[in-house]
């Protein structure tokens, strides 16, 4: 394996580790299951059952590795009460909570645009 030695300027080198980063974040949270466990948690604390019970469709082991990946990418923070059985709440992060004002402003758009996008398609369809 041959690496490439890095000849620019410190700044430039944190410029491309953010845009790494930048990214595989994106590439993380850029699927339908995450956006809607974002959207659904809100201003909320659920348990993993509740939160599975209002995401309709999603299986029990999508929607653990996707908190797995939220709650590793700082998004989602997740509470373990020491109960038998054990009660875990997820809740958003203030970094999952900002993220989601942004999904709000695509959702937004989403809504506002529709007509548009639905008769686009439509041309390029027929």
């Amino acid at each position: 394996m041959v690496t490439k030695q890095f000849t620019g300027s410190p700044d430039e080198a944190d410029l491309l580790r953010a845009d790494s980063l930048a990214r595989e974040v994106f590439s993380d949270i850029a699927n339908k299951w995450a956006l809607l466990i974002i959207e659904t948690l809100g201003d909320r604390t659920l348990r993993f059952s509740e939160l599975r019970n209002e995401l309709e469709g999603i299986s029990h082991k999508m929607l653990t590795q996707n908190l797995r990946m939220l709650e590793r990418n700082g998004l989602v923070s997740r509470t373990v009460h020491p109960t038998v059985p054990p009660r875990v709440e997820y809740t958003l992060t203030e970094a999952g909570t900002a993220l989601r004002k942004t999904v709000d402003g695509m959702c937004d758009w989403t809504h506002r645009y529709l007509g548009h996008i639905e008769a686009a398609r439509h041309r390029f369809d027929g």
